[in-house]
């Protein structure tokens, strides 16, 4: 997914979840102190500390739209002590997106597990179709749905499994490792629940962590910040969850998913 319309600026303060007040160059007249929109309601406190170089975005058409801010903050270069600043993407609403694009481009060839539920040859690769986004399945809702058909199988046209895919978005890194989540989610363990829920009743079940960053050598839930969550994501890959975790490309007006990376549930 790309950005227009993006500038670089300081992070000055941020006075509640939904704000935070960054500098940023005025055409050459110094600096001018503009409020942003945050795209992440998470604490954020490793990222968004004062001082640090920003990327936020800017609307022309706010006014038009009714927008209350003409900025949204996007990203944030965090500082380390090795390796220079890590430019991170903290949209919230970015990670849906890439997912919903990486599944498009994989169609043909998706690197996907799927459970050998189905009397298809192991060698025959399944395709990706009917990708659909924000899909009702009883009490719940998933970021993405998708048929993988494998050629050969029951059906006329191959036989179909369905899937689901929830997606969840990684900008807390700590000594390499990229964690979820960056505080309690009681909402990210009733989501593990509804997955094993459809896995059970035949559903592929996915569970898609985003790394919106680089240079992460693995993904691990956050224990001791929430270790429902990690109990819960546990759970899930015993009953049968598939658990991804994908890098990121990040350009300062770009995002997009890139490779795997280890999963570590303990």
């Amino acid at each position: 997914m790309r950005y227009e319309h993006m500038l670089t600026g300081t992070f000055v303060s941020r006075p509640n979840r939904f704000i935070a007040h960054v500098l940023i160059s005025n055409e050459g007249h110094g600096e001018v102190e503009v409020i942003c929109h945050v795209k992440n309601t998470g604490r954020c406190r490793e990222l968004l500390i004062p001082g640090v170089k920003v990327l936020v975005q800017f609307h022309p058409e706010s006014a038009a739209l009714g927008r209350k801010t003409e900025y949204s903050l996007i990203g944030v270069y965090k500082e380390r002590e090795r390796g220079g600043p890590l430019l991170i993407n903290m949209d919230s609403q970015a990670p849906n997106q890439v997912a919903y694009e990486w599944l498009q481009s994989i169609r043909e060839n998706p690197p996907l597990p799927f459970s050998q539920t189905v009397d298809t040859p192991s060698h025959l690769t399944p395709v990706i179709k009917d990708i659909k986004r924000e899909v009702t399945y009883d009490q719940s809702r998933f970021d993405l749905a998708f048929q993988a058909v494998l050629p050969g199988g029951r059906e006329k046209n191959g036989e179909k499994l369905p899937a689901f895919m929830e997606v969840k978005g990684v900008t807390l890194e700590e000594n390499g490792l990229a964690m979820f989540p960056d505080a309690p989610t009681i909402r990210g363990v009733k989501h593990m629940e509804e997955l094993i829920n459809a896995h059970k009743e035949g559903y592929e079940a996915y569970i898609l962590f985003v790394i919106q960053m680089k240079e992460m050598e693995a993904f691990t839930p956050n224990r001791k910040t929430h270790p429902e969550f990690a109990e819960a994501l546990k759970r899930a890959k015993e009953a049968g969850v598939h658990i991804l975790a994908y890098d990121c490309v990040v350009k300062e007006d770009s995002l997009s998913l890139d490779m795997p990376i280890p999963v570590y549930l303990t």
